[in-house]
């Protein structure tokens, strides 16, 4: 069985300057394998080969482009369960969140497969006669990706597959935290039939790949998700040099739940969005914005359906809610946690270590109550399995809480006023808004966004991933 894993680069799998061990956060006895750490020359390395590998892959045949990806996404949906366990192993979601996440990994890239055909242009008459004109789009180059741990195989398939399908050459470095499901992937493209140089896997800190990464000259274009700090960080130096830039950096994201709403489906959306995958999500609802007349009511509420899940293995038949990822995301949320208490907030459940057959990383969900959304907890990213409960008079003052956030990724709000919901639509502040449905589910075949300082760039998923990844073509021609 395979312990070692090495880096790609060039179309050949190749050691590193050093490795480092992947734990499993439910179990930190389990070392799932040793990964390849790359320094700044393999980085370049890998640059260099995306680069010399670009002009061939650009204009070559659209059919084997399509064909390359389709056999990617088919060859992911059919080991799901195998890998869905592995992803499950290493970063902490449920065994069927995990095999949820590798499914939908599977479709982007067979989605992507038919977007490679379907590339569009326009033809335009000039204002000047006998002149005609043509607009198409045209691949950038080397594109560096750089994604993040919470969601390690669907957030770079959402990355890669437009960027290949496109024409683009990748570089492609991972989280830390989960190589596993990074060298999986690319060990699945390494094997579709794309040329040597096209695909690169870099594994390595980010101090050292990313860098190289964003700071190189042949590196047309990044996209980036991860932490807001880190985000600025990439494109004060990536627009220094006019690279092309896309970023996403996570949210604060608010629920409205109003007093017409239906008592359970509020529930159910709140605690789906703000728990599941243990609140480890860039979408998660963690502000519950309530009003009045169905408040107490709805913290009740959440508080008995939070008293069932169970908090356990994440690989563990029944387990609602799997570990923290890691120590220090752990430290953080215990830190986060005390700053609600200090601020005056009530925590009214969890919140507290818990132990399990194996040593991991596990915290019961907590839930704040008279939060107000000025305190930390309601305006930092906390990125755990916590939320605060704040009280709203009515649905107007509900809609200025929820956008007074420095965050506008995702909004959602439970009613059943055809008015509220319609004037919420328009009126939030976020990229992607959401009636009566978690404000962590997303399709994998539309566009995914922010506002505010969630997004920085052309919007990720779908069609709209030309946006970024092409560059607009305009030729006239007089015969």
């Amino acid at each position: 069985m395979q312990t070692t894993f090495d880096n790609y680069i060039a179309g050949e799998w190749i050691a590193g300057s050093s490795v480092t061990p992947n734990r499993n956060p439910s179990n930190l006895a389990d070392v799932i394998g040793e990964y390849a750490q790359a320094d700044a020359e393999q980085a370049q390395t890998a640059i260099a080969a995306a680069a010399r590998a670009f002009p061939a892959w650009a204009i070559g045949s659209i059919q084997e482009r399509a064909n390359s990806l389709d056999k990617i996404g088919t060859e992911i949906l059919a080991r799901k369960d195998e890998l869905g366990r592995l992803l499950s192993r290493e970063e902490g979601k449920t065994l069927p969140e995990g095999v949820g996440e590798v499914a939908r990994a599977g479709q982007i890239f067979r989605f992507f497969a038919g977007e490679v055909v379907r590339a569009a242009g326009e033809k335009l008459p000039s204002v000047r006669p006998g002149v005609e004109v043509e607009i198409t789009r045209e691949p950038i180059g080397v594109v560096g990706i750089i994604t993040p741990w919470n969601f390690p195989i669907a957030i770079p398939a959402w990355k890669i597959a437009p960027a290949l399908a496109y024409g683009n050459t990748v570089v492609f470095k991972p989280a830390d935290f989960v190589p596993g499901c990074a060298w999986a992937l690319s060990d699945i493209i390494a094997r579709s039939g794309i040329p040597p140089g096209v695909f690169n896997l870099v594994m390595g800190r980010g101090s050292i790949v990313g860098e190289a990464m964003v700071s190189h000259s042949s590196v047309a274009a990044i996209s980036f998700t991860g932490s807001v700090g880190t985000g600025r960080g990439i494109a004060a130096k990536a627009v220094a040099r006019m690279a092309k830039l896309q970023l996403e950096m996570g949210g604060k994201n608010p629920l409205i739940v109003l007093d017409d709403a239906d008592l359970p489906t509020a529930v159910n959306v709140a605690v789906q969005g703000a728990y599941y995958s243990t609140g480890q999500r860039c979408t998660a609802s963690s502000r519950l914005i309530v009003t009045e007349g169905i408040h107490d009511r709805f913290v009740a509420a959440v508080a008995d359906k939070l008293k069932t899940l169970k908090v356990d293995d994440a690989l563990a038949s029944g387990t609602d809610i799997g570990p923290v990822v890691d120590q220090s995301q752990l430290d953080q949320d215990l830190s986060y946690l005390d700053i609600g208490r200090k601020e005056g907030a009530k925590l009214l459940l969890g919140g507290e270590r818990l132990k399990r057959q194996h040593e991991g990383y596990y915290l019961a969900p907590a839930l704040f109550t008279e939060a107000s959304n000025q305190m930390r907890i309601s305006r930092e990213e906390i990125f755990g399995p916590v939320a605060s409960v704040i009280r709203a008079k009515d649905y107007d003052d509900a809609l200025a809480l929820a956008n007074d956030t420095d965050f506008g990724l995702s909004a959602g709000i439970v009613t059943t006023s055809l008015k509220h919901a319609s004037h919420f639509k328009r009126h939030m502040q976020a990229g992607m808004v959401m009636v009566n449905v978690p404000t962590a589910g997303v399709d994998y075949h539309v566009p995914f966004g922010g506002r505010k300082g969630s997004s920085y760039g052309p919007r990720e998923q779908g069609r709209y991933a030309a946006e970024f990844f092409t560059i607009v073509k305009t030729a006239y021609i007089a015969p």
